[in-house]
């Protein structure tokens, strides 16, 4: 399970600076101020949980006995729904999108709760 976690967020963290990059490079003059802070937020979230996906990969080996699968399989979706919707908003336009931002923050929380629950249980 754990090179599993560590291989995502290795692919996770190269896709959050390839879409930093090009958030910075090619969208600037595309898109408006507003969108343009819209897909800066996806990435800095992006960025930050899979840094957090990363970990879990790390603790997975480090506590070889404790199954890790949920925290990462939550942190993992958040970065979909949260990220993922924040990034189409911000290409689209379709602000409606933005209803399944709040989605991806809960699994965001919820991913960090049952890290804390399954460490706590150890």
């Amino acid at each position: 399970m754990g090179k599993t976690i560590l291989m995502t967020a290795s692919v996770l963290l190269a896709m959050a600076v390839a879409a930093g990059a090009f958030g910075a490079h090619a969208l600037k003059t595309h898109l408006s101020a507003e969108m343009l802070q819209t897909w800066k937020t996806a990435v800095d979230y992006h960025f930050y949980h899979a840094l957090g996906l990363l970990l879990i990969g790390v603790l997975a080996f480090v506590m070889p006995d404790v199954n890790f699968k949920w925290p990462g399989i939550f942190l993992f979706a958040g970065i979909l729904l949260f990220s993922g919707s924040l990034y189409t908003m911000a290409l689209s336009g379709i602000k409606t999108l933005g209803a399944i931002t709040p989605i991806g923050g809960l699994c965001f929380i919820a991913g960090w709760l049952i890290l804390l629950i399954t460490i706590w249980r150890k």
